[in-house]
């Protein structure tokens, strides 16, 4: 069974993506960083088309109460 994934959050580089990624693995729920910077060779593309964080629909509540805080 396949689980609904919702962009969470979209933020202006990878750093700060990750960042947010990691604290919500370390709270036991599955995020993943999504960014089209032409795999690094254009990082200048994530300023205009953000970097996103995903997660599953069912988490998404929790987590972004999560980021609040």
């Amino acid at each position: 069974m396949s689980e609904e994934v919702v962009v969470l959050k979209t933020f202006n580089n990878e750093l700060e993506a990750e960042m947010a990624q990691q604290m919500l693995q370390e709270a036991g729920v599955t995020a993943f960083v999504f960014k089209d910077d032409v795999g690094g060779m254009e990082p200048q593309l994530q300023r205009s088309g953000g970097v996103r964080l995903l997660v599953n629909r069912a988490d998404a509540r929790h987590a972004h109460k999560m980021l609040k805080t």
